[in-house]
């Protein structure tokens, strides 16, 4: 599966915002809620799930916990293309950089990686666990159910990675906190656009309003989205500030409209 896994430590905040804007992370509730419910997985040794459709912020909200309260024992997998239980061996093989090669008897790696995971306290994040199926996830439980090991899982993903955990009771029963995300409420999104990104700054809350119902729906990557065409939209048009001619001409690029 190379190619198909990222592997690591927690990238930088800039690298968090979709398109790479030259945006600011906001102290949203649910930003806040994941904040509170990372420290409490940690603090319990225990594993998380965040969860909820595309775009909703969980990926930049458990990358921001992490850098405030683990950012030195944080080792992150982002999977790709359903990843079996073998693949997961390998993403951790790298993620935690072991050296040499890859034991090629699962056996043999199952006991390098709870021997290197008994050495001392890590956070393994899962991110994109919507990829992974029944295997997958049991291999996750069998790390973490071991005497020896000494970690805290923090899974991401769509609602998918949710149903096959509720599916199975053995599973289940291991999630400490279960977080779901869903489209940010308008009120919220008129508060927190301006603090996002300066774009927003002089804009009326009526015409953000209108956005959101329009084309946004609540959904942070969308509003990145949209940002990224009004900043292109300003520069092309010569355009000094948002006005609806801008929004009508981003409206042009988004597709079900």
């Amino acid at each position: 599966m190379s190619g198909d896994m990222d592997y690591g430590t927690l990238p930088s905040e800039g690298d968090d915002h979709f398109h790479h804007l030259d945006a600011h992370l906001v102290a949203t509730g649910t930003l806040m809620a994941t904040l509170d419910n990372v420290q409490a997985t940690i603090e319990a040794k225990a594993m998380m799930v965040a969860h909820g459709a595309a775009g909703h912020g969980k990926t930049m909200s458990v990358n921001s916990a992490l850098r405030k309260v683990a950012p030195d024992i944080t080792y992150r997998l982002e999977l790709r293309s359903g990843p079996t239980p073998r693949d997961i061996r390998h993403g951790l093989f790298r993620a935690l950089g072991l050296p040499g090669e890859p034991p090629t008897r699962p056996i043999e790696f199952d006991t390098l990686l709870k021997e290197t995971l008994s050495q001392s306290f890590r956070v393994l994040v899962c991110d994109e666990a919507q990829w992974m199926g029944r295997s997958s996830f049991e291999y996750w439980r069998h790390l973490w159910d071991d005497r020896g090991t000494d970690m805290a899982v923090i899974f991401a993903g769509g609602d998918n990675c949710y149903k096959v955990l509720k599916r199975e009771p053995m599973l289940a029963s291991r999630i400490f906190i279960w977080q779901k995300f869903a489209r940010m409420p308008e009120d919220e999104v008129v508060a927190t656009l301006p603090a996002f990104h300066s774009l927003w700054g002089g804009v009326a809350p009526q015409m953000i309003r209108g956005i959101d119902r329009a084309a946004a729906h609540g959904n942070f990557r969308n509003w990145a989205t949209i940002t990224k065409h009004m900043l292109n939209g300003m520069d092309k048009l010569g355009l000094p500030e948002v006005n609806q001619d801008l929004v009508n001409w981003v409206y042009s690029k988004l597709g079900g409209m």
